[in-house]
């Protein structure tokens, strides 16, 4: 006899509005950016907007994901699409990190002519990036524990807003030493950072879409407590995997030999795999006799 238990938890805020306003406020920031950073002749503003524009597309790509995500399933995709949000945060991740080599490259050429820097302008438009910035991370801030995208957008936002005060400093030491060498060292200086803070979104967006176990899980202590409960003498088939940048999912069989431990056994460990792991769609299935062992697991051990 077997007997499968599935458990759904509730949908995660929905974020629209935010990455809306988010994404308004940081396009609006660009068009400065560029116009002064031109204008200036600063290597270093271009170098943050084009931060900024990278941003944007994450905002962007992360708010199409969302809305993707609600769409319902399907008879193909019976998940429905919800794993359009990985995809989004591994998207913004390469976007930035190919941004970031273009800025590099274009800051180790201008070393041989920096050129003059109006480092007043320099200055106050940076000034208004850490407003701009800091502002459009905090309309994210509620969510980004729990959301792998409104975590990097929220990073990459709350980097800007660092980038931004680093060249209000280079701009003022412009403005005092004339040392407009100062603006291709602050971009490559922002190129580092682009690449420290998005390294890590890059690494578990990529994971999550090879079908990884979720980075805030911790798989062998998941076994352990199935191994664990009452009746239960062996555990096989354990399968986690990301279905969403929120939704975790798992698969796994219970032996209990002779005797099916029942509905309410089922769905007592279904809400202590939700409560203790964030796994909130696990599919059970109870076995009583010996069954033939899982092809994929086969050189795993327990």
């Amino acid at each position: 006899m077997q007997h499968g238990s599935h458990e759904h938890s509730h949908a995660p805020p929905d974020f629209g509005t935010a990455f809306a306003a988010a994404a308004a406020l940081n396009i609006a920031f660009i068009v400065i950016q560029v116009v002064y950073g031109v204008f200036a002749h600063s290597v270093a503003l271009l170098a943050d907007a084009g931060h900024n524009f990278g941003d944007v597309i994450g905002l962007l790509l992360a708010w199409a994901a969302y809305a993707v995500a609600k769409r319902p399933s399907t008879a193909r995709y019976t998940y429905g699409f919800r794993s359009a949000t990985i995809l989004a945060a591994l998207v913004n991740a390469l976007l930035l990190l190919v941004a970031t080599g273009a800025i590099a490259w274009e800051a180790v050429r201008r070393f041989s002519a920096p050129g003059e820097v109006a480092g007043l302008t320099v200055t106050v438009v940076a000034a208004c990036g850490i407003v701009v910035n800091a502002g459009s991370a905090l309309l994210l801030a509620s969510g980004r524990k729990g959301d792998l995208n409104i975590r990097g957008a929220f990073l990459h936002l709350m980097a800007d807003a660092a980038v931004s005060a680093g060249v209000v400093v280079t701009g003022l030491v412009i403005i005092f030493t004339g040392w407009s060498w100062l603006d291709p060292l602050a971009s490559l200086v922002i190129s580092v950072v682009v690449v420290w803070s998005t390294w890590g979104l890059l690494h578990e967006s990529l994971t999550l879409t090879l079908g990884a176990v979720p980075s805030r899980i911790d798989s062998a202590e998941v076994r352990r407590y199935l191994a664990g409960l009452p009746g239960v003498t062996g555990v096989h088939h354990l399968h986690i995997w990301a279905i969403s940048t929120t939704d975790t999912a798992l698969t796994c069989h219970l032996v209990t030999p002779g005797k099916h431990p029942g509905d309410a056994f089922l769905a007592e460990v279904a809400h202590a795999l939700r409560d203790r792991f964030g796994i909130d769609h696990p599919t059970l299935q109870i076995e009583i006799g010996a069954v033939e062992q899982c092809a994929i697991e086969h050189d795993r051990r327990a």
